[in-house]
């Protein structure tokens, strides 16, 4: 018999900026599944679509770099101007009860992350294009010209770290991509450096039972 541990995954989910990460994430969390969402801290202004304390939690920045201060972070970056922050809160707690927590955060982040956590699961979610990825920020309706120019080159260079991911998958429909993310996820329940403990039956009753007559 295998034991698989209790420890939860530790999940990191990246993408440029309207490749879909947030609503793979979404669509992660409505499954059947003890998963936790760590909801990060940011300087941003919030968007029409954005939810305090469910997309993140919106901050000054004044107040963010008093949290850094503070050592209120497990890592934190500044992206096109903003900063982003993982609170440590509650993470290693969630991770010991079972839970899959899921960081949805910036590449420089997700790096930052790898260095602390070995075994956490780095998933990078791609475009099917860059076409496709300007459409999106354009339909998305919330950023000028300008921003939308500074989101796609930030893109080009943040697709060059792929390689410090274990795992990339293409957004080119919704459901497809959260299928392939769950069946990863199912993979890397079974790795040999999850297994416990192994069971094995006695070896005695072994050979008791290849010695019985048929």
């Amino acid at each position: 018999m295998i034991k698989l541990k209790k420890r939860g995954f530790l999940i990191v989910i990246s993408a440029p900026s309207g490749a879909g990460k947030g609503t793979i994430v979404n669509k992660l969390l409505q499954n059947e599944h003890k998963r936790y969402l760590s909801v990060s801290t940011t300087t941003r202004e919030m968007r029409s679509n954005d939810i305090p304390g469910v997309t993140y939690n919106f901050v000054k920045e004044e107040e963010f770099k008093k949290k850094i201060a503070e050592g209120y972070f497990l890592e934190y970056t500044n992206y096109a101007g903003n900063y982003y922050g993982t609170p440590k809160k509650d993470i290693e707690e969630k991770l010991a009860d079972g839970y899959d927590v899921i960081l949805e955060i910036e590449v420089e982040g997700a790096l930052n992350i790898k260095k602390m956590f070995e075994d956490a699961i780095c998933i990078f979610i791609l475009p099917p294009s860059f076409k496709e990825l300007v459409m999106r920020l354009k339909k998305r309706g919330t950023d000028t010209q300008e921003k939308i120019k500074k989101r796609v080159n930030k893109a080009y260079e943040e697709i060059k770290e792929i390689n410090n991911y274990d795992y990339v998958v293409i957004n080119d429909e919704v459901s497809q991509a959260v299928l392939l993310i769950e069946d990863i996820l199912k993979a890397e329940k079974w790795r040999v450096k999850r297994i416990e403990d192994i069971t094995l039956d006695k070896k005695e009753d072994i050979e008791i039972l290849i010695n019985e007559d048929n």
